[in-house]
């Protein structure tokens, strides 16, 4: 970045996590870096979506088992009722109090605990819908920095608890209105339940409920999905990384390129100097005059095709060259030839088919020379 260090420094905006300016880190995050977060429990996780759920849930439900809980209700109130008459003749209440409680949390169980498993079941599905079945306890550990006055009045005020508190009033004052233009509604109807029976006045007033509900659940799913949108993008906002840590990363998982690069250079020399302890037994070196050897070896019985033994290109041809020499071993320059077998050929390993040829008529003028031409 031009510019002088205090410059530099003085435009630097807030930190995050580590005390890396937000505006170092440019880059996304690597799978690493996502899979490492996920394993401490950094992840996309929505609580208003949670929210919604339950809230749909328990709508839903309170609408499918409501005449459950009117019966249960009404079975209550007789079972109650049945015991006017016992008090009247003289029974004292005492007496039957702890059967009547018995019967009343059987009838909470039976009401309000149905209403509580269909809650807890909408909130976990949602849960584990975001996280993607993620269960950790990191986020159970105690964290200092929460504790801290300074990190508290800094997260008072951030830019994540300003939207919060909008959030917060917009659910506030959707909630209200529904509430308003429903009550609204009902009072301009409501002289028309004094010629209405009990039964049907309720269940219009139970519908009247219901309708402001699945308003209030569509009002909300709404904000909830762009509240996502916002979380989304503040997430991947502070799970950008640096380049630097992208550097460091990749030090950590491939090793730092320096020493890799040293280790390769190690190997390399390593195979040219085993290479070069197998020349001496090469029957003849293929050469381009300066640029290419190859080494080759052929032993009627053993090798059912010419096998190449060392191969180098500029120095390390050279110094096959020399090594040959230094054997007695012929060197033969073919431009054509060689550069055939450095392209396609591998060291320990047998020649190309379709160089067979060229190499027999190499290995035969050799073998004349010497002498020692093989039997037919």
């Amino acid at each position: 970045m031009a510019g002088s260090k205090g410059s530099a420094l003085g435009r630097r905006g807030p930190t995050q996590e580590g005390g890396t300016p937000v505006g170092d880190k440019t880059e996304k995050a690597t799978p690493k870096r996502r899979r490492d977060e996920r394993k401490k429990g950094n992840v996309l996780l929505v609580q208003d979506i949670i929210a919604v759920a339950t809230l749909i849930g328990s709508v839903m439900a309170i609408r499918l088992l409501f005449p459950i809980y009117v019966e249960r209700l009404r079975e209550m109130f007789t079972y109650c009722y049945s015991f006017i008459g016992k008090v009247g003749e003289g029974i004292p209440i005492e007496t039957y109090l702890g059967e009547i409680v018995v019967q009343g949390v059987v009838v909470l169980a039976q009401t309000a605990g149905l209403m509580l498993c269909v809650t807890m079941l909408m909130a976990v599905v949602a849960t584990f819908a975001q996280t993607k079945l993620l269960v950790t306890g990191e986020l159970l550990k105690p964290k200092f920095n929460r504790i801290s006055p300074a990190q508290g009045i800094k997260r008072l005020f951030s830019l994540r608890s300003i939207v919060e508190a909008l959030k917060g009033i917009l659910k506030i004052s959707i909630l209200l209105y529904f509430i308003y233009t429903s009550v609204q509604d009902l009072v301009l109807v409501a002289s028309n339940y004094l010629y209405t029976g009990l039964p049907d006045a309720c269940r219009n007033l139970l519908e009247a409920i219901f309708f402001m509900m699945l308003k209030v659940c569509m009002a909300f799913t709404a904000l909830a999905g762009f509240d996502f949108l916002y979380q989304w993008w503040d997430h991947e906002r502070k799970m950008k990384m640096s380049k630097q840590e992208i550097k460091e990363e990749y030090k950590q998982t491939e090793g730092d390129p320096q020493v890799k690069s040293r280790i390769k250079e190690i190997q390399r020399k390593m195979a040219q100097g085993r290479m070069m302890q197998q020349v001496p037994a090469a029957d003849v070196v293929i050469r381009n005059p300066t640029h290419y050897a190859i080494a080759l070896r052929y032993r009627q019985g053993e090798d059912s095709a010419p096998v190449v033994l060392a191969m180098g290109q500029d120095e390390l041809a050279m110094r096959i060259v020399r090594k040959a020499e230094e054997c007695g071993i012929p060197t033969i320059e073919n431009v054509p030839l060689a550069h055939a077998l450095y392209e396609n050929a591998a060291v320990d390993q047998e020649i190309p088919p379709d160089l067979y040829g060229p190499v027999a008529e190499v290995l035969v003028y050799v073998y004349k020379l010497a002498n020692k031409l093989p039997a037919v």
